[in-house]
């Protein structure tokens, strides 16, 4: 027999290894691995690290290819079908009231399945959705086909993809739902330009079969491979060693009537943003233009709004990274009345609504982290994807029909009294937020 030995020393620059008998008797082998490249490999292998890069790019085309598809081709659509633009924009509300109904089943589903199988399954229901889309003739088949892309949109968009991440890195879920995000806002200003672009050169059916095609061919492969490994305990304890874990305002998970109690609050607070977040999602070029803007300005300021989410997702993972998530919430739900007062009580001036779009911009982006850390730090991990779904249900709900109301409101009483509607549904959040999170703290341990 040839014995082998191995030396390992760790000087200043990195990691040697000796190998003898390795080759000829006597002979030594060495490697030098430079300390910090063993640490980068380490990140980049993390488990954690492949499933929100590959979550990221999913999200970029799920949003853009299916809820953010009408920003682009909705006009296209009413042109060449003859039908109304309020038709062609009821299709994604019939989705997210899908959506909304489905919501705890498909939590309850992530929790047994796990999020590799329900964002796979996801995004083959995606790409048939859409290429149902692409051959519709009449109103109801189109109305049918969002119907469908409904259940998608449930499978494959944030609050799947949370429950997905969680399970992943049940250790760092808060942080890499925030890093999530930074992915997520970039989905229209990716997909809008292609969009864009391919209905420009082949029409909108054969944009929507390309999207298809996108969705099968990149994003079950990147749901498949990109979920497959999750934390191990081993790198579970090092977080926690490292202090890199989110045990600094995680407690006992509520349970009982506390968590009941808690839901409902926290599901009062989600629900309320949802008004405010669903309206602006189509009106906030309207509401700008009706502050007094012309058209040209109006669209100026709102693409600003992309700009302040990610400015506020980076200060929720930068200087707020050891806030409890509540504290985050709390901001992010404080800045909906504040930019509503602004607008209303400012003028119509360029200052304010810049101030309006930025203060609102961080608060949409923030909202997004709140819907998805809140509710871990609240209740733990185990069992998150069905909490989920039962918040997400009046969110997606009030969402889908928030635009409408908010058209309704204007077209009778004008855009003063959507604005004080904002305004209301903003307190209601901002109040219930300061309301549950007294209550937590002053609850018996």
């Amino acid at each position: 027999m040839r014995a082998q030995a191995t030396c390992a020393n760790v000087t200043g620059g990195g990691r040697q290894e000796i190998h003898a008998g390795a080759g000829m008797p006597g002979a030594m082998q060495e490697r030098h691995t430079p300390l910090h490249a063993s640490a980068l490999g380490g990140f980049i292998r993390h488990p954690a690290t492949v499933a929100i890069v590959s979550l990221g790019l999913t999200q970029i085309i799920s949003w853009g290819t299916t809820l953010y598809a009408l920003g682009v081709l909705g006009k296209p659509i009413a042109a060449d079908t003859g039908w109304s633009q309020g038709l062609v924009f009821a299709g994604l509300t019939v989705g997210l009231l899908v959506s909304g109904a489905i919501s705890a089943g498909v939590g309850r589903f992530l929790d047994r399945r796990g999020g590799r199988l329900t964002m796979s399954v996801g995004s083959v229901l995606n790409a048939v959705g859409l290429v149902l889309l692409a051959q519709v003739s009449d109103p109801y088949s189109y109305l049918a086909a969002w119907a469908f892309l409904g259940l998608a949109m449930r499978l494959t968009l944030y609050d799947a993809a949370f429950g997905a991440l969680v399970q992943v890195t049940p250790s760092r879920g808060r942080r890499a739902i925030s890093y999530l995000t930074l992915f997520g806002g970039l989905a229209s200003t990716v997909f809008w330009p292609i969009g864009h672009a391919l209905n420009s050169a082949y029409g909108w059916r054969t944009t929507l079969l390309v999207f298809a095609a996108i969705n099968l061919l990149v994003c079950l492969p990147l749901h498949v491979l990109g979920l497959a490994r999750r934390e191990t305990p081993e790198q579970a304890e090092h977080a926690r060693a490292t202090g890199n874990a989110e045990t600094q305002y995680t407690g006992r998970p509520l349970d009982g009537s506390t968590r009941t109690v808690a839901m409902v609050l926290f599901g009062a607070v989600a629900a309320a943003s949802a008004v405010v977040m669903g309206a602006l999602a189509v009106h906030l070029v309207p509401i700008l233009e009706g502050s007094g803007l012309v058209a040209a300005m109006a669209v100026l300021m709102a693409s600003f709004k992309g700009i302040a989410q990610v400015v506020g997702r980076i200060w929720d993972l930068t200087l707020a990274r050891k806030w409890h998530p509540l504290d985050v919430g709390r901001v992010s739900v404080a800045l909906i009345p504040l930019s509503f007062a602004v607008l209303m009580l400012g003028g119509a001036s360029f200052w304010t609504a810049l101030a309006f779009i930025l203060l609102f911009g961080v608060s949409n982006g923030l909202v997004t982290i709140m819907r998805g850390a809140v509710p871990l730090a609240l209740f733990g991990a185990q069992g998150y994807g069905e909490i989920l779904g039962i918040l997400a249900t009046p969110y997606l709900v009030l969402a889908a029909v928030a635009p409408t109301a908010f058209a309704l409101i204007v077209e009778r009483w004008g855009y003063g009294a959507g604005e004080a509607t904002l305004l209301g549904a903003g307190l209601v959040s901002f109040l219930g937020m300061e309301l549950l999170t007294r209550w937590y703290r002053r609850r018996p341990a």
